[in-house]
This record gives structure tokens, sequence and C-alpha cells, in this order.
């Protein structure tokens, strides 16, 4: 039984005084989900940039479909990356999720690549020149989320559909479930009691399989992994526990559904408990704030829960393109701040981070290759690597933060 929370908190949610018991439902793609695949193909261009120049600019899309692989966008960087360095990063990622089927394969699948050089237009406004400091790549809100629920700070309900997933991946790749393929999908509904979750009411899991498996045969195969990461005792009813409720799911991946970068955006953050802003993150180097000013706004209101300063923290960003300091930094605590004063947070906050796009960077050492790694099975929640990855979910601030607060 995985511990997803032997430490869930006692105390109410307290964004939520309207309502104490309820129902809420998230849910999670695997990597080889065809959104997920575009996903990861965008983002292993970002890294192959990245790789070999850290001041790169990327903004790579990616379509998939029934054996056939479209690369779009702009990038700035070495040419020492040919059109055949992205080619193979792109089919290398497709061999990696596990795709050798007949209508997606690695290998046999077609190519295009369309990238191009940036706008001159946008280098001129974003770049750094003179007395002026690095802007950022565009316009938009950014928002970050954390809240006390489970031990990586994240909502229950998104946190528990990705793990399904990532059993069942790890199932696949290792042997052990040899009858799966790589397309799949999961989402958890859980009840509220007082604000905190209490058990699960329904799950439902759909998974690609080989032909030959039964129905009976998958059900039992994806239960032991259900069983395996809820909590103990959290376990749906029978009858709401629902795998491949439409039957045979044989065609799937990119030769049965068209995949696109950035269209689960939800998924990539916080499963529908918190809002998203405008833009997604996979194919975007981190001067595009769509990216690096969520993982700082996460890694804020990360800190700011982990510090005990509220169980729930919304933080807002706003930026203007070409513009390096953030419009606004906005502080929700849900009403559970503990006479602490939201707009006293936003200024301490500030203190303790450059919100500038450069400064952003350089706290969280995001110009670097660790970005592939973070198309599937979201973007927060993930522990901090050593190679620099999941920086944003350090929670080396809190310290400071208690001591500010007299906490």
């Amino acid at each position: 039984m995985n511990s997803v929370d032997k430490n869930l908190m006692t105390s109410g949610k307290a964004g939520s005084a309207a309502m104490k018991d309820y129902l809420f439902t998230s849910e999670s793609v695997s990597e080889g989900h065809p959104d997920k695949v575009a996903d990861r193909i965008s983002d292993e261009i970002v890294d192959l940039y990245l790789g070999a120049e850290p001041e790169a600019r990327v903004a790579a899309e990616t379509m998939v479909t029934t054996n056939r692989i479209i690369i779009a966008g702009e990038v700035r960087g070495p040419d020492t990356i040919t059109p055949d360095d992205v080619e193979d990063v792109a089919r290398a990622a497709v061999k990696d999720i596990g795709y050798e089927q007949d209508g997606f394969h690695w290998k046999n699948a077609s190519f295009e690549n369309h990238l191009h050089e940036q706008s001159a237009d946008i280098a001129v406004g974003v770049d750094a020149a003179g007395n002026k400091d690095e802007g950022a790549g565009d316009q938009g809100i950014m928002f970050g989320y954390a809240c006390d629920e489970t031990e990586s700070l994240m909502p229950a309900p998104i946190d528990l559909s990705h793990r399904i997933l990532k059993s069942l991946a790890a199932a696949r790749h290792s042997g052990d479930a040899d009858a799966l393929e790589p397309d799949s999908k999961s989402q958890v509904t859980l009840r509220y009691v007082d604000g905190r979750p209490v058990g699960a009411t329904s799950v439902v899991v759909s998974t690609q399989h080989k032909e030959g498996i039964t129905q009976e045969a998958l059900r039992e195969l994806v239960r032991g992994h259900v069983q395996e990461v809820l909590p103990e005792g959290w376990m749906c009813p029978e009858d709401e526990f629902y795998v491949n409720p439409t039957g045979n799911f044989v065609i799937g991946g990119p030769d049965g559904d068209t995949g696109l970068t950035g269209r689960k955006i939800i998924v990539d953050t916080y499963g529908g408990a918190a809002p998203h802003g405008g833009g997604a993150f996979s194919g975007k180097d981190p001067t595009k704030v769509d990216r690096s000013a969520a993982y700082a706004s996460r890694y804020l209101a990360k800190n700011v829960v982990a510090a005990g300063i509220a169980s729930n923290c919304t933080i807002q960003l706003a930026y203007a393109i070409g513009v390096s300091k953030p419009l606004s930094v906005y502080v929700d605590l849900w009403g559970g701040e503990q006479n602490i004063d939201p707009n006293r947070l936003s200024a301490v906050l500030q203190d303790m981070v450059n919100l500038s796009p450069r400064g952003i960077r350089e706290h969280l050492g995001l110009s670097r290759a660790i970005y592939a790694r973070t198309a599937a099975y979201g973007h927060f929640g993930r522990k901090p690597a050593e190679d620099g990855g999941f920086s944003w979910e350090r929670t080396d601030l809190a310290d400071a933060l208690r001591s500010e607060f007299g906490l």
C-alpha cells in the first residue's frame, strides 16, 4: 500500500467555507496518450537545444497521428544542431514510450520538421541589452498552488490519478504487465468531509492493451495497481470501479486519436483544484513565462504551505512581453492565513526571489536540459532531482518564512 497520505492533516480546507462535504474529481493521462507523446517530443527538442546552449530559445509544437510526426515552431540556437538531430530525439522519445505498433511506430512513422528561426521582433523585445534586463517572452498570467492534503503538497485527486498511471507504466516497461500498451487514462473521485479527503467514491482507468487479454483479466490487473496506490481503506465501491468501460481498447495512441502539444494543461498542473493560466508548458524554453513563472508560482506557494502559514495557497503572477518585472504578485491564503497579511507575504516573497524571467531562471536553475521528464505525470508534486530537475519543488524557503512570520 502506498503511503500517499498517512500524514493527512485534520484541519478543514480553508478556501471551501461554503462547502465542506463534497466530491471532487481529477484525471491524468499516461505518457502514451497522444497529447503526451506530442508534449514529450516538444520537450525533447527543448532539452536538445538547452543541452547545447543554455541561452537557446525554443517554442516547439508537435502533432502526432497515424504513423506521422510533424514538428513546427521557432528556435534560436547553435548551428551544430541539425534536422537529423531533431528527428533522432523525436523518434527516440516515441521508442522510449513504447510505440512499435502498425499504426504508430517509432521507426516507420513519417517525419516532418518545420522549425524555423525565432522572430526578430520577439528577440528584440525579450533579450537583454544595455541597461534593459531580459523581458518576459510574452504577456500572460500564471498560477501556482499548494495544499497540505498530501506529502507532495498537491491535491489528492490529481496526485492519485498520476500515481495509478505511473504504476501501470512501470509494470509495462518492466515486462510485468506485457499485455498493456502505452495509451491510458485515469480518473479519481474523492469524497471530502470537513474539507479533507477521506476516500474514493469512484475510480476510472482506461488502458490500451494487446489483443487476447480478457476484460476480466485486465480489470484484475488494473485493480492491483489501484489498490497499491490508494491509501488503506480508500478503495471505491465495486460498482464504481470502471476499467475500460467501453470494452476493447486495442487501437489507441496517435493511431486512434491525433495528439497535439499543450492540450492537457489541467493534467499538467492541479487537476482543476486551482486556477490555470492561459499557456501550456511543454515545448517552451524557460524565458517563456508561461513555463518558468508557473514553476516559480508553484515554488512560492509550496514554500508558503510547507512553512505552515496556510493549509492552501494560490499565487498569481502577471507579465507583459518585453518587461522584466511582474505586473502583479497576488497571494490568496484561502482564509487560513493565521493573522498574516497576504500583501505583506507577497512583499516578503518578492524580496526572497527575483521574479523577473532572468531571476526565476537563475534561482531555480532552469537553463538546463531537464524538461523531457516533465511531459507526463504532472509538472508538480515530483521530487527535486540532483541534476536540477523539478527544482521548483524544493521547500528551501520554508524556514526563512517561518522566521519572518514568527511561526
